[in-house]
C-alpha cells in the first residue's frame, strides 16, 4: 500500500513539474522581457533598462499569435535585396568567364536558370516562419528531433561564423586598398564588423529597418558601375573564341559555374525564417514565398550578371588592373573616371558588405541559443556579441593566410544546407500535411523533447546526406582557367561564395545532389517507421 502511495506521489510531481514548465514556456513566450529580467536578479535592473531602450529580448522563444503583426510583411522582399545588392557577389559573376571561360549568354543563362531554382529552394523554407513563428533552427524539432536540432545549430554556427569572417576580411581589406597606406587593414575588419554588430543587438526591428533601406545606395552604386562599364566598352562576344569546349567539357563547366550559383541562393536557407516568424500565423505561404523569391533572385542575378559583363571589358588597362587587383582592382579602374567621386562610390561599395553580414551576425546568436534550454535562458544580444567577437578576431587574427584554410572547410561543411533543406520539406510536405500521419505541427511542443520526434531518422538521414557529400567531393583538387584579362582566380566557400584568393572547388552541384538524394531515400523509411514505433 505504501510503495503504491509513493507511486502515485511521485507521478503527481512529475506531472507537476510538466505543468511548471508548460507555464514557464507560456511565460517567456508572452513576455521574455520580464522572464529573463527575474531570472538574472541583480542584473535584472539593468536588463530592464536595455529592453526598455529597444533591445529585443525575445530569442527563439515561439511568437503567440497575438504578438504577431504584419507591419514587416514586404520587407521580405526589401530585406533580401539588400542582404543580396552588395560588393561581395560581384566576384561570382566573374567566376563564370575568368575561371570557366563561359561565353557571356552561357553565364547569364545559367545564372537565371540556377539561381530559380536555388531561390525556390531557400523561399520554401522562409514560408515556415509566419506558419509555425519559430526560428529556423527550432523547425528542425519537429523533424529531427531536439538532438537533431542541436546538431544543425552547431553547424549552422560555424557556417555562420565563417561566412562573417570572410565578410569582413572582404569589406575591411576593400576599404584599406582605396588608398593604400591610409587606413589598416584592422581598422577595416573592425569598422565592417560594428557596423554590422549595432543593428543585431537592437534586434528583429532594426535589422529590418535597416535591410529595408540599404539596397538603395547601393543599388545607384551599382549602376554608376555599371554605366562606366559600358562606357569602357562591353564585349558580349570577348569569351566566345576561347570557349572552344563542347559536349561533356562545356556541359561540366555549366553544372560547376551553376553549382555556386545555386549554392548562392541555397545558403540562405538555414535562416530564412528568422526575419518573418513575427508575421500572422494567417500569412498566405504563397504571398511570403513569391516575396522570398524575388528578394532573393533579383539582386543575385543583377549583381552577378554585372561581374560577368565586366569581365567582358577588354581595355588593356582594365585588363591590367585585373591582373593585379582581381575583382577589386577592375572594380576601382572602372570607377576612375569619376575621380575622387569614384572612390567615394568604392567605399559604399565596400561598406555594402554590412548588409550581407548581419544576417550571418544576428542568426549566429539566435542559433545559439537553439542549442538548448542552458543557452536559451541567455540573452539573445548576448551571444550576438560573442558571435562578433568571435568573428572579428577571427578576421584580424588571420586576414593574412586564414581565408586559404577557411574556405575549405566551409566548402565541406555548407554542404549541410543540402540534407537539411531536403528533411524539413519532407517532414513538411509528407509527414506533416493535412491529411498526414502527423497532420500538422503541434506547436507547443516544440520545447518539450518529450513530444517532439526522438529525431533517429532525421540525424541518420544526415548522415546519409554527410555520405552522399563526401562520395561526390572531388578528388581532382582545382581546376584554373586563364581569361582574357588573365587572372586565375576563384574560391568557392560552399554554397555562398566570397571570393578573397585561393582556388576553386568544381564539384559543389554533385556533393549537392548525392546529398540531397542520400538524405531524400533515407529520411522517408526511416521517420514512417520512427513514427509509427513512437507516435511522434
Amino acid at each position: 500500500m505504501s510503495a503504491s502511495t509513493g507511486y502515485y506521489l511521485e507521478d503527481e510531481e512529475k506531472s507537476i513539474a510538466r505543468l511548471e514548465d508548460a507555464r514557464d514556456v507560456y511565460a517567456i513566450e508572452a513576455a521574455p522581457d520580464r522572464v529573463i529580467v527575474k531570472r538574472f536578479g541583480r542584473l535584472g535592473p539593468v536588463l530592464s533598462r536595455l529592453f526598455a531602450s529597444g533591445i529585443e529580448a525575445r530569442g527563439v522563444e515561439r511568437v503567440p499569435e497575438n504578438q504577431r503583426e504584419s507591419k514587416n510583411a514586404w520587407n521580405n522582399i526589401l530585406m533580401w535585396w539588400s542582404v543580396n545588392t552588395v560588393f561581395d557577389i560581384i566576384p561570382i559573376g566573374v567566376l563564370a568567364q575568368s575561371t570557366f571561360t563561359l561565353s557571356f549568354s552561357n553565364a547569364v543563362a545559367t545564372i537565371l536558370c540556377f539561381g530559380a531554382l536555388g531561390a525556390v529552394a531557400t523561399a520554401f523554407v522562409a514560408t515556415l516562419g509566419p506558419m509555425t513563428g519559430l526560428r529556423t533552427m527550432v523547425i528542425t524539432r519537429f523533424s529531427s528531433g531536439y538532438l537533431g536540432c542541436t546538431i544543425y545549430s552547431v553547424l549552422n554556427i560555424l557556417t555562420q561564423l565563417g561566412f562573417a569572417t570572410t565578410t569582413v576580411i572582404l569589406g575591411g581589406q576593400t576599404l584599406s586598398n582605396i588608398n593604400p597606406g591610409t587606413l589598416p587593414s584592422v581598422v577595416g575588419i573592425i569598422i565592417i564588423g560594428v557596423c554590422s554588430l549595432i543593428p543585431c543587438v537592437v534586434g528583429y526591428n532594426m535589422v529590418h529597418f535597416y535591410e529595408r533601406y540599404a539596397w538603395i545606395i547601393t543599388l545607384i552604386s551599382m549602376l554608376f558601375l555599371c554605366g562606366l562599364g559600358g562606357k569602357a566598352g562591353y564585349n558580349i562576344n570577348a569569351q566566345k573564341p576561347l570557349q572552344e569546349e563542347m559536349g561533356h567539357a562545356l556541359t561540366a563547366d555549366i553544372l560547376s559555374f551553376g553549382g555556386i550559383v545555386f549554392g548562392l541562393f541555397t545558403g540562405w536557407a538555414p535562416i530564412a525564417a528568422d526575419f518573418n516568424c513575427r508575421l500572422p500565423a494567417n500569412t498566405s505561404p504563397m504571398r511570403m514565398f513569391l516575396l522570398t523569391f524575388f528578394g532573393l533572385y533579383i539582386p543575385i542575378c543583377f549583381v552577378t550578371i554585372l561581374g560577368a559583363a565586366l569581365m567582358t571589358i577588354t581595355d588593356p588597362a582594365y585588363v591590367a588592373a585585373f591582373r593585379g587587383g582581381s575583382t577589386g582592382g577592375l572594380v576601382a579602374q572602372v570607377l576612375s573616371p569619376l575621380g575622387h567621386f569614384g572612390q567615394f562610390i568604392l567605399v559604399l561599395l565596400s561598406l555594402s558588405v554590412i548588409a550581407n553580414n548581419i544576417p550571418n551576425t544576428y542568426s549566429a546568436g539566435l542559433s545559439m541559443q537553439a542549442l538548448g534550454r542552458p543557452f536559451a535562458i541567455i540573452p539573445r544580444f548576448f551571444w550576438v556579441l560573442l558571435a562578433f567577437v568571435a568573428y572579428t578576431v577571427a578576421g584580424v587574427a588571420g586576414r593574412e593566410h586564414f581565408s586559404a584554410i577557411l574556405s575549405n572547410f566551409l566548402r565541406i561543411l555548407s554542404d549541410w544546407t543540402a540534407f537539411f533543406i531536403v528533411i524539413v520539406a519532407e517532414e513538411h510536405f509528407i509527414f506533416r500535411r493535412k491529411n498526414g500521419p502527423l497532420g500538422g505541427y503541434n506547436l507547443d511542443d516544440y520545447d518539450t523533447p518529450s513530444k517532439l520526434p526522438v529525431g533517429v531518422a532525421g540525424i541518420l538521414a544526415g548522415c546519409f546526406g554527410a555520405a552522399g557529400a563526401v562520395i561526390g567531393m572531388s578528388q581532382a583538387g582545382h581546376r584554373h582557367c586563364i581569361s582574357p584579362l588573365g587572372e586565375m582566380v576563384g574560391a568557392e566557400i560552399g554554397f555562398e561564395v566570397c571570393i578573397i584568393f585561393g582556388c576553386l572547388d568544381i564539384d559543389s552541384l554533385t556533393r549537392f545532389k548525392l546529398a540531397a538524394v542520400f538524405s531524400a531515400v533515407t529520411y522517408f523509411p526511416l521517420r514512417a517507421l520512427e513514427i509509427r514505433l513512437t507516435g511522434r
